[in-house]
């Protein structure tokens, strides 16, 4: 019967052959016609005609297959039937946005046909190419790098990846050396048992690709293929998402695979989401959304093997470059690149037009498979954006979008980062994660009391992570501030008293207080030589392992201030602080409740700490409730609320040190209206220090109380205790 079905197509063929010598319009097959044999002419389907592919049609040199919008062609599954165009052939698939072409098979499992096969005439690094493609045995490449082999607009093919011998499968889409005369454009591969698009060499651009569920690898380039790549998605693929090889006999074999990829999203991959393969070649990947590796993989989003030496090679000399890459639901010990790659983040980066999920562009047409199908429907949704590297330029995140820490995101001079209201960051916790900001760049949180901005963990537990740290140009008494901050190494201070780092408005952060060293700790947020230019207010730390809110040196006026639990200190300023406090509450610190020091090695640096402080409750602490420490410095205190130190301590609710003693002496610490509550026997403050004291004052508002300026959305933590009662 197959060998009938034939003998009636090649006859077929030759009536049109033989119409075409006198009428230029190429006729159409009949209804329910069947597709096998060889094109050696010009040929047009019919969209309302049914097709069955019964084997191999094959569009040979010089002919032409032209597929009208809406044609559907089902290949009759469980044996080896594909379609392949030849060099010198051409076909036009020319689906629309409303009514795509679609190949199809009649049994609706991976594998249960080939796929489509373009062979061209543009130049590959195989030597051995005339031998023929590997799923077809046509001849493809040269050096026509114009060549074109006819459109493929708007095509989704179903179910290849038939085995072509026993070591051999089709792909959905095989591009054999196609130039790039040749249109592809709204391509679709879903459920194939191989790779659902491959390029082996050739210079075709190729946009608006969709991989899903390939038994293999989503999108593939090899051979020394030289084109342009814009909107690919890849989901789902068994192996890799993305694997780009130069050659596999020869990793530095030329012409050189050289790659420009834009716009791009690989999720939900078995191994090696993005693989640089067999040399990899030269490959510049902007704007790339990458993550979802399975859990049990404890790989690299970029991946290259370690006796690649070809591909190291191209890393090495900068020919693999990486930037506005944002990372999504990392786990475990899963790590974003190999060693050697440099990767240019950017956490607002939207890959193929909308993250992991359907990209506006996709038609619905397209991405239907059937009445209960959709190409997208067994894609994911959602996904935890994962936040970590280098900011380099100006980057907004979205509040709608679920972000992860997974190590230190740093801002670097001359970008900014820009946080808006509902905003969560959940590091993860028990590793080296946190949020810096160097000098010239800059952070907007822009919280609000109704939606303030989170930076918690996925381990609600005191320093289960850093915090955040924000370095500025404003003046220290630190000698060695440019040495860098203590708890990220960047450089701080200078001589710019205005300098203006950004705005933190409404912020709550959890659990912080990390080991940055074997003598360091994080503390919640961390103000290093920030200066007055910077805006600070409504800041909330909760239950960090060391101090809640520190600043060391600068300018910079912060007002409504909450600190509760911390393990060591609740609010701290030291190194020189020059700037006004106003409505700090800072409740239940293991150590002292606020803490304020001029300079640990000379107490008499210059400038020297001048604090202006009103509106201050502090409340719960272990010892020294007040603590004036390390020389002290000049301070002005008004309007504080101040009380229940632990019982059993011997210290003083004001206490100095020896060197603050000197400052006291020399009436450089004033404190005026001062209520003490729950004192007990403890003293109120050292010898010489005159307190001013006025038992109506309210403190930060309300007493030891949650005050009216305290709204309810900042001050209930992300597992739903209420911080302040």
């Amino acid at each position: 019967m197959k060998k009938l079905l034939f003998v009636l197509f090649a006859i077929v063929l030759l009536g049109f052959a033989g119409c075409n010598e006198d009428n230029p319009t190429p006729e159409v097959p009949e209804e329910n016609s069947n597709l096998e044999g060889e094109v050696t002419t010009d040929m047009v389907l019919d969209a309302n005609t049914k097709y069955s592919l019964t084997g191999a049609l094959i569009v040979k040199a010089g002919g032409s297959l032209t597929i009208p919008a809406g044609t559907v062609i089902e290949a009759v599954g469980g044996q080896i039937s594909y379609i392949a165009v030849a060099q010198d052939a051409k076909i036009f698939i020319n689906g629309t946005a409303s009514a795509p072409v679609v190949m199809t098979s009649s049994d609706k499992t991976p594998g249960s046909w080939g796929g489509l096969v373009v062979c061209g005439k543009a130049p590959t690094n195989k030597s051995d190419a005339s031998a023929g493609a590997e799923v077809s045995g046509l001849p493809y490449g040269g050096n026509v790098a114009d060549d074109n082999s006819g459109v493929i607009n708007y095509l989704r093919v179903e179910y290849t990846g038939f085995n072509y011998s026993d070591t051999k499968q089709f792909n959905g889409v095989s591009f054999f050396g196609v130039g790039y005369g040749t249109e592809v454009d709204y391509v679709v591969s879903y459920m194939g048992k191989d790779d659902g698009i491959e390029f082996f060499g050739g210079t075709v651009n190729a946009s608006h690709l969709v991989s899903v569920g390939s038994d293999d690898d989503g999108i593939d380039f090899a051979d020394g293929w030289s084109g342009t790549g814009e909107y690919w998605v890849a989901l789902n693929s068994t192996k890799s998402g993305i694997e780009g090889s130069n050659n596999g006999d020869n990793g530095a074999a030329t012409p050189m695979t050289n790659a420009t990829l834009r716009n791009l999203t690989v999720y939900g991959m078995g191994e090696k989401p993005f693989y640089l393969k067999e040399g990899a070649g030269q490959v510049m990947i902007d704007n790339l959304v990458i993550g979802g590796l399975v859990a049990s993989k404890e790989q690299s989003m970029f991946y290259a093997d370690g006796d690649d030496a070809d591909a190291a090679a191209r890393i090495a000399a900068g020919d693999v470059v990486v930037t506005n890459a944002r990372f999504v639901d990392l786990v475990g010990a899963q790590t974003k690149a190999m060693d050697g790659l440099t990767i240019g983040e950017n956490p607002a980066a939207t890959g193929a037009g909308n993250g992991i999920e359907k990209p506006d562009w996709m038609p619905d047409a397209l991405n239907q498979v059937n009445e209960s199908t959709t190409v997208f429907g067994d894609a994911p949704t959602g996904g935890e954006v994962a936040l970590s590297g280098d900011i380099t330029t100006d980057v907004v995140l979205d509040a709608g979008t679920a972000y992860k820490l997974t190590g230190a995101l740093v801002v670097k001079a001359g970008a900014s980062l820009t946080i808006p209201a509902g905003t969560v960051i959940e590091a993860i916790g028990g590793q080296i994660s946190y949020i810096a900001v160097a000098q010239d760049a800059q952070i907007f949180i822009n919280g609000t009391a109704d939606a303030p901005v989170v930076m918690t963990s996925d381990d609600p537990t005191p320093g289960s992570w850093g915090g955040l740290v924000v370095c500025g140009k404003a003046p220290t008494n630190k000698s060695d501030a440019s040495a860098g901050a203590e708890v990220s190494g960047l450089p701080y201070g200078g001589n710019v008293a205005d300098d203006n780092s950004g705005v933190i408005n409404y912020l709550r952060v959890e659990y912080t207080g990390f080991n940055y060293s074997d003598t360091k700790q994080f503390n919640g947020v961390s103000f290093f030589g920030v200066g007055s230019g910077t805006v600070v207010d409504y800041v909330v730390s909760y239950k960090g392992k060391d101090d809640g809110i520190e600043f060391f040196g600068g300018t910079v006026d912060a007002s409504h201030l909450v600190s509760v639990y911390s393990d060591d200190d609740g609010i701290d300023f030291a190194d020189g602080w020059s700037g006004t406090g106003e409505n700090w509450l800072s409740l239940y610190s293991t150590k002292s409740g606020i803490e304020g020091s001029n300079n640990g090695d000379n107490a008499e640096a210059t400038p020297m700490t001048n604090a202006t402080l009103k509106n201050l409750t502090v409340y719960g602490m272990g010892e020294k409730p007040f603590y004036f420490k390390e020389g002290g410095g000049k301070q002005n205190i008004d309007n504080i609320v101040i009380g229940g130190l632990v019982d059993g301590s011997s210290h003083s609710y004001f206490y100095a040190d020896a060197d603050a003693v000197a400052r006291i002496a020399a009436g450089d610490i004033v404190i005026t209206n001062a209520n003490f509550v729950e004192i007990g026997d403890q003293a109120k403050g050292p010898d010489g220090l005159t307190i001013g004291e006025n038992t109506e004052a309210k403190g930060a508002g309300n007493g030891i109380g949650k005050p009216a300026w305290l709204s309810d959305a900042l001050n209930t933590a992300s597992n739903g205790e209420v911080i302040v009662d």
